[in-house]
């Protein structure tokens, strides 16, 4: 690997899938104001995240629809005028 192009301030940090509550413990440089209390009873910094391996279609083999916007009822509501 070549020195000085990796980061040196990596820490534990905590990322969580919002839309199932799913949560997991690692080491990044990801950038964050939220903590949260860990089961081990230490504060971390917290990501969150829309979608994990837990929540996405790919993964868990079912269609789920995960608006978070409004998208899908803007679309309906525009197009469902006949």
């Amino acid at each position: 690997m070549k020195k000085g192009i990796h980061p040196e301030s990596y820490r534990f940090v905590v990322f969580k899938d919002v839309s199932n509550n799913y949560a997991f413990l690692t080491r990044s440089t990801a950038e964050t104001k939220d903590v949260i209390k860990w089961e081990d009873g230490n504060e971390y910094p917290l990501v969150k995240l829309e979608i994990s391996n837990t929540s996405h279609p790919y993964f868990t083999g079912k269609m789920k629809l995960i608006d978070t916007a409004g998208r899908v009822d803007k679309f309906r509501t525009r197009y469902n005028k006949k």
